[in-house]
């Protein structure tokens, strides 16, 4: 439904933007009021120029160029002057023309690139008309150039605005229509005041000089009329160009509501999607925060394992030196238990004195003699036993350290075959 009504937002924008771009360009080419058909007349003067020149002048408030012919029916135009919203337009107090007839009859338009204009018109009536109706076009172009601002979005017109630039040209032109009318009843006036108080050359009938009066005066009204349907058109083409001004505005902020709402949806889902990244950064920081206690936590239990480890290996190295020192005590005590048990044995291996010489002095031994061998017999027999059982007991850790120690088994059966031997008679 979202998308559906953003669709049809969009196509009616389009709709008013084009409609309004038509409205402009229609209006744009038109001749309001003093069209080609039927141009003004005014004396012109340039500053390249020496003397006022007569010219035919066609306005158009929609560029503000005003072309000027040498003659009133010339299809050529002969130039253009250019002005805008804001150039200077004024009736002058100083008589640029110089013939009192033309006092207060002077009027100047000052542009912004320093090009001026000194115009003059037939009455002083007519020239403040002439002004009113040039700052009526001001504001044309005033508006017409603020509702283009607007529809390129670069303005801030608001129909307030537009309202107010239509009552003012609205009320200038009506105070011109006055002023034009107050002008054609003075113009009728002075006319007929000079036809009646002018001296014939000649005696002229009652009726002839009716007839120079009448056609006088149809001249005079004619000119007039056409003067007044002249400003009329003119006024009421800048009302129609104020109107349309009006309505393209009115549309273009329509168009500007439609995009302040569209920029309010998108800002609201913008911060939607801003508060979720939010939202979504505190989980990933959090997640972040157990990680890094995960690690500190594995860190440290990996030191205190390494620790251990170092603690072990440098027991071990400890116990090591001390089986090999114990070895090698055991080694000492091996060596001189062996050279005691072949001394030992040597000793034992010896034959007694006075056996071999003299067998009956064996025989004829008192058995307390006998036993006193046999006693020491016994007594080496039992040392060496003795020392052997010690070189045998040795602990476990010794085996697993994979410390052989050889250990020799010396036969007894030899003391007994010995002793057996010399018991024997």
């Amino acid at each position: 439904m979202a998308s559906n009504g953003v669709s049809l937002g969009d196509a009616d924008t389009k709709t008013s933007l084009e409609k309004i771009k038509r409205q402009l360009a229609s209006s744009s080419g038109r001749n309001f009021g003093l069209s080609s058909s039927d141009p003004r007349r005014l004396l012109f003067h340039a500053p390249g120029l020496r003397k006022w020149n007569e010219r035919w002048v066609i306005l158009d408030p929609t560029t503000g160029k005003m072309e000027y012919k040498i003659r009133r029916n010339e299809p050529t135009v002969k130039g253009t002057m250019v002005f805008d919203a804001n150039s200077t337009i004024t009736i002058s107090p100083v008589n640029f023309q110089g013939l009192p007839k033309y006092h207060g009859c002077c009027f100047y338009i000052g542009t912004p690139q320093r090009k001026d204009y000194f115009l003059c018109a037939e009455t002083p009536v007519a020239a403040k008309a002439w002004v009113s109706t040039l700052h009526a076009t001001q504001l044309v172009l005033k508006a017409h150039k603020e509702a283009v601002n607007t529809l390129s979005g670069t303005g801030s017109t608001k129909l307030g605005t537009v309202a107010t630039v239509v009552a003012a040209a609205n009320s200038t032109a009506l105070e011109a229509s006055k002023e034009i009318e107050a002008a054609m009843q003075i113009s009728m006036r002075n006319a007929l005041g000079a036809m009646l108080t002018k001296t014939p050359e000649f005696p002229l009938d009652d009726l002839s000089i009716m007839k120079e009066t009448l056609r006088v005066k149809d001249d005079e009204l004619q000119n007039l009329a056409r003067d007044i349907r002249a400003r009329d058109s003119t006024i009421k083409e800048i009302a129609e160009k104020l109107t349309e001004t009006a309505e393209a505005a009115s549309a273009a902020h329509t168009m500007d509501e439609q995009r302040r709402i569209a920029s309010l949806q998108e800002a609201h889902l913008r911060r939607s999607e801003l508060a979720k990244a939010r939202e979504r950064a505190v989980i990933l920081e959090g997640a972040v925060v157990r990680a890094e206690e995960k690690v500190r936590v594995t860190e440290v239990d990996a030191e205190a394992r390494i620790k251990e480890a170092i603690e072990k290996e440098s027991a071990a190295a400890k116990e090591k030196q001390e089986l090999h020192a114990n070895v090698k005590l055991l080694q000492e005590q091996l060596k001189q238990q062996q050279v005691e048990t072949m001394q030992v044995y040597t000793e034992k291996t010896k034959p007694c004195p006075g056996v071999d010489g003299d067998l009956t002095l064996t025989k004829h031994m008192d058995p307390s003699q006998e036993n006193v061998d046999k006693a020491c017999t016994s007594i080496s027999r039992a040392t060496t036993e003795a020392r052997i059982a010690d070189v045998r007991e040795v602990g476990p850790d010794a085996d697993r350290m994979s410390v052989d120690i050889s250990v020799v088994n010396f036969p007894i059966n030899g003391h007994q075959d010995h002793r057996g031997s010399s018991d024997q008679p």
